[in-house]
């Protein structure tokens, strides 16, 4: 899974990326309008995979990872700048949208108000036109190329040309409904307010655990549901000051930070379950003494198209799927236990995985 952290500039992305990857990457009180991305990948916490290692002390262990980049911020009216942007994240799962809701007077509010509301409204209009003159240049292409006499992509012109009435509508594409055939076409378009959303309302430190931070989250999930984008958009409430002093903190020092704060997890766990709950995704395990892994797939896989996430040649030769549920397996002690139960089960190339599953695959290639 990759998501790009975007957001308007000091909205603390920066921060909230060195939060989520442990990294100390400079943080400015002015707005940077050039440089390198940042890139981190973050081992996704799962305490199944640290008790099946406990059990089974295996040479290797893997968890499921994400990776993040971190670029500039956009800019209100500034296409050229921000197509920079689109640029770097038109090929992630999902963004990060990073909202300022702090007070700082050393760092500068680049529209001079904390307003989170506008700035949402801000940046979902600056992806919207992002798509509009994506769209607008196809279509004049394909106008050129018809004086020309080359025939245009019937399909594809038709897929724009609703894109366009969506999008002059303030509607972001990833709230259209758009068929097999239509989401084939517009693969290689890659419009960016296709992309989930999870909106991260950047608090200040005085605000965590308090009626001010409650109201505003849920101010921000109204305006969405008004919007009609509730199912592809999550929001998120965070310090990103404190979590990424939390990140550079041992493991026992910041559980008793967080207790002291009353945070219940760190945002790097908090932010991963969002994001996996809105891509729809989930885990399967496989343990033995080699290796104990998590594997990342999308609900509604089913056994066949598994066994090809860990090699081609498994899917090829699939033969049956040993499959128990991790509760089912540590409520049991070990795999015999669970086989004499009857919780380890044979299944066949549609059995539909579920999450937590352990799975050993028989093939033959």
């Amino acid at each position: 899974m990759k998501l790009a952290i975007i957001g308007l500039s000091n909205s603390g992305k920066t921060t909230v990326f060195n939060a989520l990857t442990g990294q100390n990457i400079e943080t400015t009180v002015y707005a940077t309008v050039s440089g390198d991305p940042n890139y981190g990948t973050v081992k996704v916490p799962d305490p199944r995979i640290d008790k099946l290692s406990e059990i089974y002390n295996p040479k290797k262990i893997t968890y499921a990872s994400v990776k993040y980049v971190d670029y500039i911020g956009l800019t209100k009216g500034d296409a050229v700048q921000n197509r920079k942007v689109f640029d770097l994240i038109k090929d992630v799962d999902a963004i990060v949208h990073v909202v300022r809701a702090f007070e700082d007077d050393s760092i500068a509010h680049p529209m001079n108000e904390i307003a989170p509301l506008k700035d949402i409204e801000t940046l979902e209009l600056e992806l919207i036109f992002g798509d509009i003159e994506l769209v607008e240049k196809r279509l004049e292409r394909m106008e050129e190329g018809a004086k020309k006499g080359k025939k245009p992509n019937e399909a594809e012109k038709k897929l724009l040309l609703k894109c366009k009435d969506a999008l002059e509508k303030e509607i972001p594409l990833r709230n259209v409904s758009f068929d097999d055939e239509e989401q084939k076409v517009m693969k290689h378009l890659q419009f960016v307010s296709t992309k989930p959303e999870v909106v991260v309302l950047n608090i200040g430190e005085k605000d965590l655990n308090t009626e001010k931070s409650v109201n505003l989250q849920k101010d921000a999930e109204k305006y969405f549901d008004s919007k009609g984008t509730a199912e592809t958009t999550k929001v998120v409430t965070l310090c990103g000051k404190i979590e990424m002093e939390i990140a550079q903190m041992s493991a026992e020092d910041a559980k008793a930070f967080l207790d002291d704060l009353g945070i219940r997890e760190p945002a790097l766990n908090k932010l991963i379950n969002v994001s996996y709950d809105l891509l729809g995704l989930i885990s399967f395990l496989t343990a033995g003494e080699d290796e104990v892994r998590a594997w990342t797939i999308k609900k509604g896989v089913n056994a066949h198209q598994a066994a090809g996430k860990i090699h081609s040649d498994i899917e090829r030769g699939f033969i049956r799927a040993e499959i128990v549920g991790y509760e089912a397996f540590i409520s049991s002690g070990s795999m015999s236990a669970a086989k004499d139960k009857g919780l380890l089960r044979l299944e066949g190339k549609t059995y539909e995985v579920k999450d937590g599953d352990i799975i050993n695959f028989r093939f033959n290639v």
